[in-house]
């Protein structure tokens, strides 16, 4: 099991390799557990994923799931953070702590519907103004919410930033 003190990105059933190697990276750069959904779009060993983040890899905690079932059944919901554009709460009002998981669907779909609706309190977005752009990559939209709960967690506990 991933480590309490770090906090987790969760990618269900990701597409685009480019989007995992980066994110794996960020993974990698913040200490925090990526957890890999599968089915995957693309083999592990794609090059593309390695291109992205292939000096990295090595130093990044991956736990990989057969299904997003199986994820669920091993972590409880008050813990999970649901990202979507289809919510309307921004992800500044959620309350992250260590070991909370941040979970992404996949970049065609996002996450299956049906489960965000069983869950609205779990959902949150990255607004945006112009309502012409569909939406913001995976990548830099798992940066953006990372970044928040670490500025949380370091505001909470009084801790400074990792020089």
């Amino acid at each position: 099991m991933p480590d309490e003190s770090a906090f987790n990105i969760v990618l269900v059933e990701p597409e685009i390799p480019p989007n995992t190697g980066s994110i794996a990276r960020l993974c990698g750069a913040t200490n925090t557990t990526l957890h890999l959904v599968h089915p995957l779009g693309f083999s592990t060993d794609d090059r593309y994923l390695k291109r992205a983040g292939l000096d990295y890899w090595q130093h990044v905690s991956i736990v990989h799931w057969q299904s997003f079932a199986d994820f669920l059944d091993n972590h409880p919901i008050e813990r999970l953070f649901l990202l979507s554009k289809k919510s309307s709460r921004p992800y500044t009002q959620a309350r992250f702590k260590k070991g909370d998981f941040l979970v992404f669907g996949k970049e065609t779909k996002g996450l299956p519907e049906d489960f965000l609706t069983m869950h609205p309190e779990r959902c949150y977005t990255v607004p945006m103004a112009n309502r012409n752009i569909r939406s913001l990559n995976l990548a830099m939209t798992a940066g953006i919410v990372l970044y928040e709960a670490l500025r949380q967690e370091q505001t909470s506990t009084g801790g400074q930033p990792d020089e």
